[in-house]
């Protein structure tokens, strides 16, 4: 278990995080939440002893400003910025790591199988796409088996396609029993593989809530753009505003559709009911 006790990190006359407290039970995912300067990444460091600060922070029970070693061996650690050495291989890279964590390096290969490279092992690191390289960054957390895995905005490089594959890759580490703390701004992120999300401002704690909730507590809302025949666009509206959409007319091709982001679906279900042809639709 991840435990912070009135944290705080203070650079000069600067906060950065202000007397944060907040627990991550074993198995549980939590996200930390918020704009850039909110102390996501600041009170990543401090757990991983890369900063001092005044509180508390343990890890199953160990204080981490005391046994930082002890410490470090119960976490794994993907950061934002990924560093390599482009030339040397995908397994030489990985037995390097075994070697630094002290642990056989029969694991390189496991853990590469693990995150999906199977095949790449040859390769280059240099030569692995983003969405790789991210996953052999995954692998080297995982080299010495630890219970904890933190992450720092772990998608926040990767394409569309590369970050709906890691995820899936995070939620099959979840599932096999890992605790996990990670730093993100991205919705699908904390949807996918959170439980609990604390919402940070400014260094301090707005408020936690379970991962479904964070799209209404903050207001969240999506416009679906809808096109169809110019001459359904009256019956199109009364469904809508009947079904308690706001919807407006654009060009007379079509209309945009105001909605929580939790009901993109919603208002095309109406209208599909209505016997309404939709030809198309996108969602901003």
């Amino acid at each position: 278990m991840l435990t912070f006790i009135h944290l705080t990190k203070r650079f000069g006359k600067f906060t950065a995080v202000d007397d944060l407290s907040f627990e991550v039970r074993p198995q549980e995912a939590v996200a930390l939440w918020g704009p850039n300067g909110a102390g996501k990444t600041t009170a990543i460091k401090c757990l991983l002893g890369l900063l001092s600060y005044e509180g508390r922070i343990e890890v199953n029970g160990l204080d981490a400003a005391k046994a930082g070693k002890a410490v470090r061996r119960q976490l794994g650690y993907v950061p934002q910025e990924l560093s390599f050495y482009d030339d040397m291989s995908t397994l030489d890279m990985a037995e390097f790591y075994a070697r630094l964590k002290k642990v056989s390096v029969a694991r390189a290969q496991e853990v590469i199988a693990q995150v999906g490279l199977a095949g790449h092992e040859r390769k280059p690191v240099g030569a692995l796409s983003g969405g790789m390289k991210q996953r052999l960054a995954l692998g080297l957390a995982l080299l010495a088996d630890p219970p904890i895995l933190v992450l720092d905005e772990p998608t926040s490089n990767l394409d569309a396609a590369a970050r709906e594959q890691f995820l899936r890759l995070l939620g099959e580490v979840k599932a096999a029993g890992k605790t996990i703390l990670f730093t993100s701004h991205r919705l699908e992120e904390i949807e996918h593989l959170g439980d609990r999300v604390l919402v940070l401002g400014d260094g301090r704690l707005q408020f936690i809530c379970p991962a479904e909730e964070l799209p209404a507590r903050l207001g969240l809302r999506a416009t679906v753009k809808v096109r169809l025949a110019a001459a359904a666009i009256p019956a199109a509206l009364d469904v809508l505003h009947a079904g308690g959409y706001t919807a407006t007319a654009k060009n007379g091709a079509g209309l945009r559709i105001d909605v929580p982001h939790g009901e993109k679906a919603r208002p095309l279900h109406l209208l599909s009911q209505a016997d309404i042809l939709i030809d198309d639709f996108e969602i901003e």
